[in-house]
């Protein structure tokens, strides 16, 4: 039974998601934008060709720290198949955004966006929230809240997209 309820727990998530009408931007072609930090600059259509997990979170935000260690994982497990992770950190601590990606070993792009103005384009305001992003730039699945990455479900949705 304990290894049935992380299964139900992501059916529940996808479930959340996907219930009622279809939400936003699934089948759409992905808002592009650029986000530039102290560190370094982010153009979404630069992953074009990529299969791209685009996550929106925070250093304060109790659910990205949970999901955080899985998506390490994944990208490190994931990356030689085309997949790439783009984070965007709404932080408006830069030092706290950087101690988190030092603490967590964040392995993969990402970029501090405390304006928001990335996250707005997709109409997203509560966080975690994940958008996967097929090799043409369409927007393919939404998750709403933390996600095991390293799920079987997952994993095998992104290896076969």
């Amino acid at each position: 039974m304990r290894r049935l309820l992380p299964t139900i727990g992501l059916l529940a998530v996808l479930i959340g998601c996907y219930g009622g009408a279809r939400p936003p931007r699934i089948g759409e072609s992905a808002p592009d934008f650029t986000v530039q930090d102290s560190d370094r600059k982010v153009t979404l259509s630069d992953y074009r060709g990529q299969i791209v997990i685009l996550n929106f979170w925070a250093s304060w935000c109790a659910p990205c720290v949970a999901e955080m260690p899985s998506m390490v994982r994944m990208q490190s497990n994931l990356k030689n198949n085309g997949i790439t992770v783009v984070g965007v950190s709404i932080d408006a601590d830069e030092a706290a955004y950087k101690r988190f990606l030092k603490d967590y070993g964040v392995n993969f792009v990402t970029v501090r966006d405390e304006a928001q103005k990335s996250p707005e384009l997709y109409g997203t305001h509560g966080w975690p929230e994940t958008y996967i992003i097929d090799r043409k730039g369409v927007v393919r699945r939404k998750f709403i809240g933390p996600v095991d990455w390293t799920s079987r479900e997952i994993t095998d949705y992104l290896t076969k997209l």
